[in-house]
């Protein structure tokens, strides 16, 4: 296995999941910061567990030493490296945004990049295990969803498919802690600007609106517009989404945690929380689960969902993983089956 782009947040995350698989044998790490440097003296939490050195190989080199790669890259560098890998035979999960869209124009809308590899996007499968799993274990490509959609799509697709909630009027407030910024030095994730901070970002215009738009759109068979407001939380891990819309039909907290739970039932990464119970993010640090809670306000005659993820883990890395062990047609907990650190 490979984990291109290692020594950023997603990279390690990738890392550390995958030191510990009983069934994968790492054999290339790349950075671009970091060539020639053991991999542990970059994240010395690995220490003995990683020996490989951070390498800055070429796609062709790396297809020759494994048989999935994971692609952990910004946005825009994806493309050429998966067509590379693809080419050699080398399967991919990549964990950025090149894949994601069905339609190069609208990938191109909203990152403002030309996207130099449209012929894959048709075999691309977005890797939602709890939707797309018959797919995700027959692809060569899968895109890994963002972290923000992978907890309102849990949370709104099975309103959406059962035709409970008005399509109209969504609204996704959602709350991610500072490792979602990546780690780059930027002036808003800067301790002295973040700490006893909280801020909303990218308003109106997040970049994972369209993602979310077109797999509620897709599952709906028609039109699906959102409002999305992210806020930047000071906390290191999760991200907790609290999703507003009108039911079409009288329902109660008790029929949405019992359309949850038959949605999910085989589902091995999503907690339908008792009645009552809400999702926190320290319930799921460091772990794959999502965890799902619902609400109805009959004042307002609104139905209120709640999802909490780790935005590193079932949020990006741990999702990968998941789409790795199923691609392999390994246990698809395989790896992942770890309970969440706390406190």
């Amino acid at each position: 296995m490979a984990v291109i782009g290692a020594t950023g947040y997603t990279g390690v995350e990738l890392v550390r999941l995958l030191c510990r698989h009983p069934d994968v044998e790492l054999t290339v790490l790349t950075s671009q910061s970091y060539v020639g440097q053991p991999f542990w003296r970059v994240y010395p939490s690995l220490f003995r567990y990683v020996e490989l050195e951070c390498a800055d190989s070429a796609p062709e080199l790396v297809a020759a030493e494994a048989d999935v790669a994971f692609v952990a890259l910004p946005h825009g560098h994806a493309m050429g490296v998966a067509a590379a890998l693809l080419d050699k035979g080398c399967r991919v999960v990549d964990l950025g945004a090149d894949f994601r869209f069905r339609e190069k124009q609208t990938y191109e809308q909203w990152y403002r990049i030309p996207h130099t590899a449209p012929e894959l996007l048709p075999a691309a499968v977005y890797g939602l295990p709890e939707w797309y799993r018959e797919r995700v274990r027959t692809a060569s490509l899968v895109a890994n969803p963002g972290c923000y959609p992978t907890g309102a799509l849990l949370a709104l697709l099975p309103l959406v498919r059962a035709g409970w909630i008005d399509l109209r009027g969504i609204v996704v407030d959602a709350k991610s802690g500072v490792s979602g910024a990546g780690r780059a030095t930027t002036l808003t994730t800067h301790y002295g600007e973040c700490n006893e901070n909280l801020r909303p970002y990218s308003v109106p215009g997040h970049r994972h609106v369209p993602e979310m738009e077109q797999e509620l759109s897709l599952i709906a068979q028609a039109e699906v517009r959102i409002a999305f407001t992210p806020h930047l939380v000071p906390m290191t891990r999760g991200i907790l989404c609290t999703v507003y819309a009108t039911p079409l039909r009288t329902v109660s907290a008790t029929d949405i945690l019992n359309l949850y739970r038959e949605t999910y039932r085989d589902e091995p990464f999503v907690r339908v929380l008792p009645e009552g119970m809400l999702p926190q993010t320290k319930a799921v640090a460091g772990s794959n689960y999502c965890d799902l809670a619902a609400a109805v306000d009959a004042r307002t005659g609104r139905v209120i969902l709640f999802s909490a993820i780790d935005n590193l883990v079932k949020g990006a890395a741990g999702q990968a993983v998941q789409n790795m062990n199923i691609m392999c047609r390994l246990p698809e907990t395989r790896g992942l089956e770890q309970p969440a650190l706390y406190p």
